[in-house]
């Protein structure tokens, strides 16, 4: 008789399957959790790219002689650097005009100060270095008005610095347009080169930057909305005369400029653009400011993808998606139709000259480049002047677009001969 035989079972055993059930379990909460943390640190980045930014302390004030009317600062990538600058302080001195480089050391810069600080005057060590310069219009020396222009979300203020017009000449304007978590002041540096060739300065705001009506999300566009304020100016501009317009800007007013010249409905009377350290790409602006910040590339790519998303804009709060490829302007190249002058140092350290440099390789009929190599962001008056006005006074002699009605006048609204360091003219050419 043939002994019955019993399968074996099949699969693993039963306490090896709940401890691989387990461990799967396990698994998977994890990666949801680190998902989640990817998740809420890039919504967190992507919220930061919109919100409008304030002033931050990045220096900090060691001395102050009253006396020799010096001060001596931490050493940075911008204190060190020659020409002149401000300086935003708290206490009792509040912003503080700087000249040239006197000493340094490994921790430490000293400046002569350009703004009187008295004996006894309370100074907090926590300051911020700026490259504004002038702080307030009338630190020109210039006629000027103070103006609101209509715009969507209501009055912009503005500063208007009218020149001294030819009844040959046409009428020309620049509108001038400041950069991200900054003000008109930011602007003030460029009125004089202007006024001097007969061209008058319209200096504007846009929304959400501090001194123009908040938009209802409270948030930057990064220029995809920002651009019909500065539309509204030109339409200002023309009711008041202008038959030639120019638009400068700085920064992410570079690309609000770029965006007016590709979209506005003032498209024909627009002569020129002159940008000056300017986001051309956010995308790469973007993911270089990432990169310094030490961010993992996923948590990049899920904050821009974040900004790009309708689904997304609850939780970054932008009110609809941005538009990062009609903000790309080198991919847009084909659609420009006015000449553009761009001044940017190729050590920026914050927006990166990379598309600057891609610009004039897709549209060199159109397109100048002017490199510095020490100036960094949106300093380049201040590292080298003379280098700066004469690359604006050269290129819009180039266009036809000066009067020069005053070509001997220094460009500089305190009336006097520039306070520069011999080092500025080291910048690259």
């Amino acid at each position: 008789m043939v002994d019955s035989r019993r399968a074996a079972p099949s699969g693993p055993p039963p306490g090896l399957l709940g401890g691989v059930r387990a461990a799967v379990a396990i698994l998977s909460a994890a990666v949801a959790a680190a998902v989640g943390v990817l998740g809420v640190v890039s919504v967190r980045v992507a919220r930061r790219v919109v919100t409008p930014a304030v002033r931050v302390a990045d220096t900090r004030i060691l001395a102050v002689d009253p006396v020799a009317q010096t001060i001596t600062l931490s050493r940075t990538d911008d204190t060190v650097l020659p020409g002149r600058y401000g300086l935003f302080t708290a206490g009792d001195t509040g912003y503080l005009k700087l000249g040239s480089v006197l000493d340094e050391d490994a921790l430490g810069v000293k400046r002569k100060l350009l703004t009187h600080v008295p004996p006894g005057a309370g100074v907090a060590p926590d300051a911020a270095f700026s490259g504004w310069y002038y702080e307030r219009p009338e630190e020109l020396h210039l006629p000027f008005s103070s103006e609101l222009i209509g715009s969507g979300v209501g009055p912009c203020p503005a500063w208007l610095f009218p020149a001294e017009t030819s009844d040959e000449a046409p009428e020309t304007w620049v509108i001038q347009i400041h950069g991200r978590g900054t003000t008109r002041s930011e602007c003030l540096r460029a009125v004089p080169v202007f006024h001097a060739l007969g061209i008058t300065s319209l200096v504007v705001s846009y929304r959400n930057d501090g001194e123009a009506p908040r938009s209802r999300t409270g948030t930057y566009a990064l220029g995809a909305t920002e651009w019909r304020d500065v539309d509204a100016a030109v339409g200002f501009a023309r009711r008041r005369g202008a038959q030639r317009i120019i638009l400068m800007g700085w920064s992410m007013g570079g690309a609000i400029a770029l965006q007016v010249s590709l979209n506005s409905p003032h498209r024909q009377v627009i002569s020129g653009l002159i940008l000056e350290s300017p986001v051309i790409d956010w995308r790469i602006v973007l993911n270089y400011q990432a990169k310094m910040m030490g961010l993992p590339a996923p948590v990049t790519g899920l904050a821009l993808g974040a900004l790009a998303s309708e689904w997304t804009t609850p939780l970054t709060r932008t009110g609809g998606p941005i538009p990062f490829d009609q903000l790309d302007v080198v991919a847009r190249a084909g659609e420009l139709r006015h000449p553009i002058l761009i001044l940017h140092s190729d050590d920026d350290g914050f927006v990166p000259s990379d598309a600057s440099h891609d610009l004039v390789v897709a549209r060199p009929d159109l397109v100048e480049l002017i490199v510095f190599d020490v100036a960094r962001h949106t300093k380049l008056w201040n590292y080298d002047q003379e280098r700066w006005s004469t690359a604006i006074r050269t290129w819009l002699g180039r266009h036809g677009l000066s009067l020069d009605v005053d070509a001997s006048r220094p460009d500089d609204g305190e009336g006097g001969t520039s306070e520069l360091s011999g080092g500025s003219s080291d910048a690259g050419s």
